[in-house]
């Protein structure tokens, strides 16, 4: 076929490649508008009524032709070349665009048989959008082809680019909304173009679809000159294509535009791959594409006397009273005649075969790509024997090691085994997390100028660093999806920035574990370090543990927050992550040198049971204790067997149990997470009738959410952080909060009955330690001699 504009005479089969073309992105919106409207009469074979029309009428109009369009274009350059491809949907609210053409393109009802390609299938498709037990109006897991549902904007772009990682014969379409492209997040993602490598990484290409609106506001990128606009791409190192349609205009001249346009498109991408392939450094100048069109295009353009096409008020539902304003009902009807649909679909409802020769055959089809179900091209890790980088413990307490160190030596391993699908990202932090020993086996991947003074900089690696959190979430999550493993390590306080991102991912992952075909992909995993106890160098802004709690309000079947207390915990804990699926892994450790307090077969055992009594460091020789004294975290580990000192020493007749927490989770109801203790399980380990102490991470509340529900919840008496911070010692974080040794000693004399009035003394005393340990950092600096060489003495 040939590219001409020129529209075919109604009614006649298409003939030229832009007649097929047009053909193929009419029966697309067509589809579309009968998800946002109709419930039965797919085929108008009657004239519409009410009933015909749905009781709430959802979804978003706007986006949704322009969407249309770009796809059609999309499949007339693949199919050809036979090349791999992802459409990621920014605007992913245009739901019915995507949802429309994996229908058209078969895939939708080989997902889903019950919505065939037929009449009935077709009602099914338009019934089901938008309506209670159906699905979303967004691009979202139930939709073939997507990894991005788009229901916070801004993530398209990042997660473009972590798809097409280590995907060198895929090219990732994203397109960014102009609402979209004012995001801080996408704002950042136009910098992933630095960290590309046209060797070993796919394409990506944006295209920037403006087209003029958001809700109710016009768009900031759609209202400057052209000229400033392809300065903005160009400074952010692309090459920009433009193709502008106008509201009233021959739709086939834009077919011809868009077409030729995107010709050059791909013999520009063809240069750049070839050109690296035969050994150019250069950095290339990847090309973008500039869609501006019509909000609403092809829809009604005047509604009640008032302009609709082109305008905000195209957003969503142009017609919003069709089924009580006969005029509206009329207008709906004209609009859908106006696609021809007697032309593209046969007396069975099917597509009419002529636009079959559209599509790409099998898994090449954007809608059916494997990379859109990243399960099915996912690969378990080699993962290295952990006890190659394990502490030697010959008791506890006679090792000092830092623990994101020692896992830094595992992660090393890690990558010389998986060279081609595991990432370690973060913001600028690796090496201050202690990880740098990956940079034994690989490099930093920057595809910017590179200078003789930088170190682990190179055109490929394994590490991505760049100081934007949401451009990294982004990165891995576009990474998991298609397939792949990874860790984002950074600062805990700074985790907050993708609150909001974890909440979209969580919210895909809960969705797609009850989808048949959509397959288990490899975990999200943090790790936090830097943390909130060893942040007394950097002060009150970068103290804040409150990640956790935001993480446990997702799905209990999709989160698990693990704080191992040393080094070979911490191994066992990323071990466990890395092997599981479809999940939130947050874990919390430090980098600061601490005592070492299991070997590796107690890590072990001590992980796999979650939780567990430290016979070691207990007192109550089987007996039921007179105290539990319980601890999650590292540096509350620390405290609490620092008070156990205390209490031996003062208390030695005390029964006291030491509790360690690796598994947050283990503590809640086995009815609202399936990681949590039985009832019996639990009240073996505290007693219902027992004080209990307990030295917690992060804020004190989330640890009484999770216990509320328990036999003992008032016994239990919890110390973490209260948001007291400043500049200081570490010692001195910790009694602003009133988590050292010294109070927790003093809580089991306030809680155990009988020893508030028999050890007043000793209480009084525990508190002028405190006074004490308090002037000497302010008078020297430092934490006082005894806190800084205390020893756990076994």
């Amino acid at each position: 076929m040939t590219i001409t504009a020129g529209a075919p005479a109604p009614g006649a089969a298409p003939t030229t490649e832009l007649e097929l073309l047009d053909a193929w992105w009419r029966a697309a919106n067509y589809l579309a508008v009968g998800q946002i409207y109709l419930q039965a009469n797919p085929l108008l074979t009657e004239a519409l009524r009410p009933d015909h029309i749905k009781p709430r009428l959802l979804g978003h109009w706007g986006t949704t032709p322009g969407l249309t369009f770009l796809w059609a274009h999309l499949n007339r350059v693949l199919r050809p070349r036979e090349q791999e491809a992802l459409f990621v949907t920014g605007p992913g609210h245009g739901g019915p665009a995507v949802v429309a053409t994996a229908w058209l393109e078969g895939t939708y009802s080989r997902r889903f048989p019950d919505v065939s390609r037929d009449a009935d299938g077709m009602r099914t498709l338009f019934r089901q959008f938008s309506f209670p037990g159906g699905i979303p109006s967004h691009a979202a897991p139930e939709t073939p082809g997507s990894i991005h549902e788009g229901g916070e904007l801004g993530y398209s772009l990042a997660h473009a680019y972590g798809a097409a990682l280590d995907n060198p014969g895929l090219l990732v379409a994203c397109v960014i909304g102009d609402g979209e492209a004012e995001t801080g997040a996408l704002a950042a993602s136009w910098h992933a173009n630095k960290f590309l490598d046209p060797v070993t990484d796919g394409t990506v290409l944006p295209i920037l679809h403006l087209n003029g609106y958001k809700i109710a506001n016009p768009t900031v990128l759609a209202r400057i000159p052209e000229s400033e606009l392809r300065s903005l791409l160009e400074g952010y190192g692309h090459e920009p294509f433009f193709v502008d349609v106008h509201a009233g205009e021959d739709p086939m001249r834009a077919h011809a535009r868009m077409a030729s346009t995107l010709d050059r498109v791909m013999a520009t991408i063809d240069a750049i791959r070839e050109s690296a392939a035969s050994g150019s450094t250069s950095r290339p100048r990847w090309p973008a594409l500039v869609l501006r069109s019509p909000k609403g295009w092809t829809g009604p353009a005047v509604v009640d006397g008032v302009q609709v096409e082109g305008t905000w008020r195209a957003h969503q539902v142009p017609l919003s009273g069709v089924r009580e304003d006969p005029a509206h009902l009329a207008e709906l009807e004209r609009w859908m005649r106006s696609y021809r649909p007697q032309e593209l679909f046969d007396a069975t409802g099917a597509p009419v075969a002529a636009l079959d020769a559209l599509v790409p055959a099998g898994p090449l089809r954007m809608s059916a790509t494997p990379h859109a179900n990243g399960g099915e091209l996912l690969r378990p890790l080699r993962l290295p024997p952990i006890a190659e980088q394990a502490v030697a413990v010959p008791a506890p307490g006679d090792a000092t090691a830092e623990a994101t160190r020692v896992l830094g030596g595992w992660l090393r391993e890690i990558i010389r085994k998986n060279p081609d699908n595991f990432r370690l990202v973060g913001p600028d932090e690796v090496a201050s997390n202690r990880l740098q020993d990956v940079f034994d086996v690989t490099d930093r991947q920057f595809e910017g100028e590179l200078l003789a003074s930088d170190e682990h900089q190179a055109r490929d690696g394994r590490v991505l660093e760049i100081l934007s959190e949401h451009v990294c979430e982004g990165w891995l999550e576009g990474y998991l999806l298609t397939g792949r493993h990874g860790i984002f390590t950074c600062y805990e306080a700074f985790i907050h920035i993708v609150d909001s991102m974890v909440n979209q991912h969580a919210k895909w992952i809960k969705v797609s574990r009850t989808i048949p075909w959509r397959r288990p992909i490899a975990s999200l995993n943090y790790l936090l370090t830097s943390h909130v106890w060893r942040q007394d160098h950097n002060g009150f802004s970068h103290q804040d543990p409150g990640f956790i709690d935001h993480v446990v309000n997702k799905k209990s079947e999709i989160v698990r927050v693990y704080l191992p207390p040393d080094a070979n915990t911490l191994l066992v804990t990323m071990q466990e992550c890395l092997r599981s699926r479809d999940q939130i892994n947050v874990v919390v450790a430090g980098k600061q040198p601490e005592y070492q307090w299991l070997d590796l077969d107690s890590a072990i055992a001590h992980v796999q049971r979650g939780i567990g009594i430290w016979d070691w460091a207990s007192s109550d020789a089987g007996t039921e204790p007179d105290v539990v004294l319980a601890c999650c975290g590292d540096v509350p580990t620390v405290e609490t067997l620092a008070a156990v000192t205390l209490l031996r020493r003062h208390l030695p007749d005390l029964r006291v149990r030491v509790v360690n927490v690796v598994d947050l989770m283990r503590l809640q109801d086995p009815a609202e997470h399936p990681n949590g203790l039985s009832q019996r399980e639990y009240d073996a380990l505290f007693p219902p009738s027992t004080p209990v102490i307990f030295a917690f991470h992060g804020y004190p509340w989330l640890i009484h959410r999770l216990t509320y529900r328990r036999a003992n919840h008032d016994q239990l008496h919890v110390r973490g952080y209260k948001e007291e911070g400043t500049t200081t010692t570490p010692f001195d974080m910790l009694m602003l909060n009133d988590l050292d040794r010294f109070h927790l000693a003093a809580d089991v004399i306030d809680r155990v009955p009988g020893l508030a009035v028999r050890h007043a003394a000793l209480r009084q005393h525990l508190l002028d330690e405190r006074l004490r340990c308090r002037a000497y950092t302010r008078s020297t600096g430092e934490d006082a001699p005894d806190i800084r060489s205390w020893a756990w003495s076994g």
